[in-house]
């Protein structure tokens, strides 16, 4: 079930005409939400309900079982089982064809020939994202940051609340579960800064991603039809559309959950004007780079252990970060990208924003390309040319992604990423019309998966 669906209007109508009656009995308004998210969960394939259910049940008992036991030894043996559960479950619908398929060609290479069945593994929508609440759920109550839920209908809701289900952004229980555990209490600005992040999410979705999407696929899938310009053009479009699209998700996540009542995390903030590596994924997907962070790169030791082993710790963390996107090489090569650009960093290499920009694009080519061969031709052998296509296309991406461009400059300069909702009423008007009006006349033409919800 898309956010830009038929189906998706008519389940978010059904819960808002039920919400008056039930948001402030947290009981009551709990069962509503629930039900709706396994609905929405559902929606693509009910078979998978039992797999978030069996996740939701374990990590919520063996959390209280962590809590209940004053045995470390005891303690620590269920955070393992708790991790060694999620990541089998994560590894072995996202990885297991990918290793499978590797150890295939690795052996054929050294001309042992194998030829093992390969498994029809359908990856289950959003596991990759719901996996790592569960964790961090665990983890910080092991670490007794955290007091486990004594409630398995509020958990099973935090694991599963509809609007960031799938795509995050990743909340952490520590911000969530409290807020669900309670009656609502709606703010003033909680109405415009929701119709705001809903209007804006969805005209960077239909709007921009979509149409530049359709503009540049077939340059990426038949590479070799075009020129050098076309390329760095379609690399600029696919760094729009993805940012578009990813934190169009995130914007409408967060603006229906503050609907709701609820504040979810900031997952963007404006990460295409980053004058530094670090500074990149403060700006983008914070919710994942911050999970990583603080559940990955500081246990391994942080920064603590000196520039080797502070170098061994962000290479690790990025090539895990690359992987979790998806299972193939492209996106190992990605994040050991990003994480050298971070040993570079720490190794005193200075970065300004023009050029983080740049290699920002070479990294947003690795992980479009189908291929890294691919990646590789297109950057190193495609001729130098200029075509009417060439121009026909830098003036497309500058229909569709300049609106965004000079919106994101305003939130950059005025360092309000709700800038908008503190304009007098006059100009409020025309802006939201303005968006409203490009993605419904100007958006592209029929329903498109968003690009995460593929990791």
């Amino acid at each position: 079930m898309l956010f830009n669906s038929i189906d998706f209007l008519v389940l978010l109508c059904c819960v808002l005409t039920a919400y008056p009656f039930l948001y402030k009995r947290p009981k009551s308004r709990n069962v509503l939400l629930l039900a709706a998210s396994y609905v929405f969960y559902g929606w693509w394939d009910a078979r998978f309900l039992s797999l978030l259910f069996l996740s939701t049940v374990l990590d919520f008992a063996i959390a209280r079982k962590i809590d209940s036991s004053r045995n470390d030894r005891n303690r620590r043996y269920l955070l393992t089982t708790s991790i060694a559960l999620n990541l089998g479950v994560l590894g072995y619908f996202k990885y297991a064809n990918f290793f499978l398929d590797s150890t295939v060609r690795l052996l054929n290479q050294l001309g042992i020939q194998a030829d093992f069945v390969t498994l029809n593994i359908i990856l289950p929508l959003g596991i990759s994202f719901y996996t790592f609440q569960t964790l961090s759920y665990t983890v910080d109550v092991y670490r007794k940051q955290l007091a486990p839920s004594r409630s398995l209908l509020d958990f099973a809701l935090y694991v599963s609340f509809f609007p960031q289900l799938v795509a995050g952004p990743i909340e952490r229980a520590t911000s969530l579960l409290p807020q669900l555990a309670l009656p609502v209490r709606y703010l003033p600005s909680d109405f415009p800064v929701a119709i705001w992040l809903v209007i804006f999410g969805f005209f960077k979705k239909v709007f921009v991603a979509d149409n530049l999407g359709a503009s540049i696929d077939p340059i990426f899938e038949s590479h070799t039809q075009f020129n050098l310009g076309d390329v760095v053009l379609a690399i600029i479009a696919f760094a729009m559309q993805i940012y578009g699209d990813f934190s169009g998700y995130s914007d409408i996540a967060r603006g229906i959950a503050r609907l709701l009542g609820f504040q979810l995390t900031i997952n963007f903030r404006c990460p295409y004007f980053a004058s530094s590596p670090s500074e990149f994924w403060q700006r983008w997907h914070i919710s994942l780079s911050s999970w990583l962070r603080d559940y990955l790169y500081i246990p391994l030791g942080g920064n603590r252990g000196g520039k080797l082993l502070t170098a061994r710790n962000l290479m690790f963390t990025m090539l895990l970060g690359g992987l979790w996107h998806g299972a193939s090489f492209k996106f190992v090569v990605w994040g050991a990208f990003h994480g050298t650009l971070l040993i570079l960093q720490r190794h005193g290499v200075a970065f300004r924003w023009v050029g983080m920009l740049c290699l920002t694009m070479i990294g947003w080519l690795i992980f479009r390309a189908p291929s890294l061969s691919v990646a590789y031709a297109m950057l190193f052998e495609t001729e130098w040319t200029l075509t009417t296509n060439t121009l026909r296309l830098a003036i497309k991406i500058l229909f569709y992604a300049g609106p965004l461009i000079a919106i994101d400059v305003w939130m950059e300069r005025t360092r309000d990423l709700l800038v908008a909702t503190k304009l007098n009423w006059c100009w409020q008007t025309i802006l939201y019309t303005s968006l409203i009006a490009a993605t419904v006349i100007l958006g592209f033409d029929g329903s498109t998966d968003f690009i995460y919800f593929q990791f």
